[in-house]
């Protein structure tokens, strides 16, 4: 029996009883946002969580699921699954990807919330048949196929393959585990990738997240997009929803990343006419970029002009057999040209045959002016015409331009690649009925072009690094940086509420908490958790604070359970604690509150088990300067048990670790020994 279904929105929330046979139909574009499907009126995240999870169907002990609507016409519908994981019950209950991000000495918290997308694939594992049919999805062609009841909440997060998943803590912090979207305007189930992430933007937006990770490893046909995206947009993909630099692996830095973005970023085309990258021929590399100097209605002079030039055609062009068509020379006459399509291409003429005249040496720009000054007067022109021409292909000629590294000077080159032309581009040059010369390009060439210049220009080759010379031996030092740059970070801005929505005898004021922790230094007195927002009468005492905080700050951390609030820290005078706190304080005033963690009505100092890091006491001294783990692969001194990254002491990845290991300094130790007599 199929449960009925209401496709009604719940706009503007106001809550009403739901019959639990009822299934509510929310919208996907809207979902998240303020009122849709509730205020997200909470002090804190996890009080809006259980506002949101209010309007949920619950499908079992810790499971709630959405159904949302993608569009009507035709009908999709996916389903959001929310998961509450106890973390004292957890098989992991430490969070790896907060130590990974740099989290790890934040206090645990008691649970955490997952949010999954299940894909069409996915879904099958998520559920079974039985004797129930707790919801059923609709079996037309344009909708998830599933059963009838969710196997586990393990089951859940677990599973791979979901189109998005992410996990929060209660205090708010958070990390994106997954998006795994379609590239193309979905016809299945599938959401394209941009509309995940506005989907989950807005559901961190409305929780109130305040952090969030993610680890950035997306590929594509063998290029790693953060560093495809980053050379042409200067941000990875998630650049686009605010993700920031979070941490690099490797010991790299924010000032380094950056350093890296702009070193390849601003690498000039021009240079690859004086050097060879790699063992690859040059034509090809300078016979590809030509094309797309040709198609754009600009000169593209750096190595990101070029790829971001590329990757925006890439959006225009369909996967079908269209191609994107552009006529030569109107291409390089800019909107504000002032001369007609037919004296610049009589002034390119006169250019190309002065260079052949030079019998393909490299002639300087002065040289090529003279020369063709005496059949074109117009020295206006011929600067245009040498400006726009450098790297575009005339005929059977490539036109080169650069800089001479010597002299300075701007030099001309002309080269026939009548024979070098790979047999690919083909068709690439075509006559139009008035016999004007027309590039075309289509998609899957597209792609084999981009794929071509990540491969040659920024993909290391090993054993072939000693090629890179010059100016072009930082390319592979750049990238390097830039792939070992994984995890991103947003930071979200706290939603100030309008008056209207505060009640009148109620007034904000925000606490956290000081706790005394023991180190190798001695007892230090640290704030130990971000600051918790809390909506208070006006009349209440410091006395019933302190009750609200200790239950508050118990309930969410795992540590704070049996925390008793002793003194308030920063105030410049003790206080009574029947004194009323907004005498003392004004509305919206931070308050640290100090005390201790109760067992047994002793005092216990703070130890690892508390904190979202694994504090296992290693000692991680890389080459590289990293001295915390990161996520990468590592391998232990078997003499000074001191942790280095594998790929710094030469390992490759693809090999495995060997039983016995000595670092470098543990080696040269045991090589100074003494010979036995």
């Amino acid at each position: 029996m199929v449960k009925k279904m209401s496709t009604l929105d719940l706009s503007r929330s106001k809550k009403r009883k739901r019959n639990n046979n009822e299934r509510v139909l929310f919208k996907f574009k809207n979902f998240g946002e303020q009122g849709f499907p509730t205020e997200f009126i909470g002090c804190n995240f996890d009080q809006n969580v259980k506002l949101l999870l209010e309007f949920a169907q619950q499908e079992n002990g810790s499971i709630w699921s959405f159904q949302l609507e993608v569009h009507r016409h035709p009908p999709m519908h996916v389903f959001l699954f929310v998961v509450e994981e106890q973390v004292e019950l957890s098989l992991n209950p430490h969070c790896k990807h907060c130590q990974y991000i740099g989290w790890g000495n934040n206090l645990m918290c008691n649970k955490k919330y997952h949010f999954l997308l299940p894909s069409k694939d996915t879904i099958g594992a998520c559920v079974e048949g039985g004797g129930g049919q707790k919801y059923k999805y609709k079996t037309d062609s344009n909708n998830i196929i599933g059963g009838e009841i969710i196997k586990s909440k393990l089951n859940l997060i677990e599973i791979e393959g979901h189109m998005m998943h992410g996990v929060f803590h209660s205090n708010g912090f958070g990390h994106l585990l997954c998006v795994n979207g379609s590239l193309e305007t979905p016809t299945s189930s599938d959401l394209p990738g941009h509309s995940i992430m506005d989907f989950w933007d807005r559901l961190c937006i409305g929780l109130r997240a305040r952090k969030v990770s993610l680890r950035d490893i997306s590929t594509k046909k063998g290029m790693d997009l953060r560093l495809l995206n980053t050379l042409a947009y200067g941000e990875p993909w998630f650049g686009r929803w605010g993700y920031k630099f979070g941490r690099g692996s490797f010991g790299v830095t924010q000032e380094t990343y950056q350093n890296a973005i702009n070193a390849l970023q601003n690498m000039p085309l021009a240079l690859l006419a004086h050097h060879h990258v790699g063992i690859i021929n040059i034509n090809e590399i300078l016979i590809v970029l030509s094309r797309y100097q040709m198609l754009s209605g600009h000169s593209l002079v750096t190595l990101c002009d070029a790829f971001h030039f590329m990757l925006e055609l890439k959006s225009r062009i369909p996967k079908e057999n269209n191609n994107l068509t552009s006529c030569y020379p109107g291409l390089l006459v800019d909107t504000t040209c002032r001369w007609s399509p037919k004296r610049v291409e009589m002034a390119i003429r006169v250019v190309v045959e002065a260079l052949k005249r030079a019998e393909l040496r490299w002639v300087s720009r002065q040289e090529v002016r003279d020369a063709a000054r005496a059949y074109i007067g117009d020295t206006g022109l011929l600067d245009f015409v040498l400006k726009s021409l450098g790297n575009h292909i005339v005929g059977k000629y490539l036109v080169r331009r650069c800089l001479n590294p010597v002299t300075k000077v701007l030099e001309y080159c002309l080269e026939d690649i009548s024979k070098a032309f790979p047999k690919q581009d083909q068709g690439f040059r075509v006559n139009d009925s008035k016999g004007k010369q027309q590039y075309k390009i289509t998609w899957v060439q597209l792609m084999k072009d981009i794929y071509f210049l990540y491969n040659n220009i920024l993909k290391e080759h090993k054993g072939l690094m000693s090629n890179y010379t010059g100016v072009f031996a930082t390319i592979p030092t750049a990238s390097r940086i830039i792939l070992d740059t994984k995890y991103f970070l947003k930071e979200y801005k706290e939603v100030s509420e309008p008056d209207s929505r505060i009640e009148a005898d109620k007034s904000k004021i925000y606490c956290a908490i000081m706790l005394a922790t023991k180190d190798g230094f001695g007892v230090e007195e640290k704030v130990m958790t971000p600051f918790e927002c809390f909506l208070m009468r006006k009349d209440v005492t410091f006395d019933e604070l302190k009750i609200e905080v200790e239950k508050t700050f118990g309930d969410m951390y795992l540590g704070l359970r049996n925390f008793t609030t002793r003194s308030i820290n920063n105030l410049m005078s003790p206080i009574s604690g029947i004194e009323l706190v907004f005498n003392v304080m004004k509305p919206g005033s931070k308050i640290v509150l100090g005390g201790v963690i109760m067992s047994n009505n002793d005092d216990i100092n703070i130890n690892g088990g508390i904190f979202e890091g694994i504090k296992n006491n290693i000692i991680v001294d890389c080459l590289c300067g990293t001295k915390d783990e990161d996520g990468e692969r590592m391998i232990c001194c078997d003499i000074c048990e001191v942790w280095q990254h594998t790929r710094c002491v030469n390992i490759p990845n693809h090999e495995a670790i060997p039983d016995i290991f000595l670092c470098n300094k543990c080696e040269q130790d045991i090589l100074q020994f003494p010979s036995l007599p």
